[in-house]
């Protein structure tokens, strides 16, 4: 069976697959998503999602063990929050974070997160595919209280735009309109149609019952 490997330390992303019958493994890419993010600036907010992705899983399919290398699928992803025009991402600290939240409380922003699908065939990249997923979240107004309380879970510090509905912070996201899994990180839906596009059918992919 092709082996997954997922170009992530998110444990969000991981869950969902996970949960989707997948057990990837995982092998964390260290671009600099700064410089990244500055080579594609002028472009649209869709597109540098897309290319944070395929940076990530360009450089783990290109540094992977070659036992692992030989027949496998790497799936990378990134994920930022567009609001006011501006994508944001993991924010720098506490304080940043409440500012995020004060900005976007009783608003809507949209979530977008890039896909990245690289096959490697004999230890060399065969096939590769590139799509990017946005789903809008409407955002609860947390009393200061409870705004504290979610900070000092340290949670919104790890995830783009300082939310999301799969833990602490799904008590202050109202509604959702889209794939809710691409919020968590992941898009199943555009994940098995790129994986369809490099050749691989997702059901082959899931563990044996």
């Amino acid at each position: 069976m092709t082996a997954v490997v997922l170009a992530s330390a998110s444990p969000a992303r991981l869950g969902v697959l996970r949960a989707a019958g997948i057990d990837p493994l995982v092998a964390v890419s260290d671009i600099d998503e700064s410089a990244v993010l500055a080579s594609v600036a002028l472009d649209p907010p869709d597109v540098q999602v897309g290319v944070l992705a395929a940076a990530k899983a360009d450089t783990v399919a290109g540094a992977l063990h070659a036992d692992i290398a030989a027949d496998c699928v790497v799936i990378g992803c990134d994920s930022m929050l567009l609001i006011d025009g501006e994508l944001q991402g993991k924010p720098d600290g506490a304080e940043q974070a409440r500012q995020r939240w004060a900005k976007m409380a009783g608003r809507e922003g949209v979530l977008l997160t890039g896909h990245a699908v690289r096959r490697v065939t004999s230890g060399l990249p065969t096939a590769g595919a590139v799509g990017t997923r946005s789903t809008t979240v409407r955002m609860g107004v947390p009393t200061p209280a409870e705004l504290s309380a979610y900070i000092s879970t340290g949670e919104p510090l790890a995830v783009a735009g300082a939310l999301t509905i799969d833990g602490y912070g799904g008590w202050f996201v109202d509604s959702v309109d889209g794939d809710p899994s691409n919020v968590i990180g992941i898009s199943l839906p555009l994940t098995r149609r790129l994986l369809a596009d490099v050749g691989i059918a997702v059901t082959d992919l899931w563990r044996s019952a």
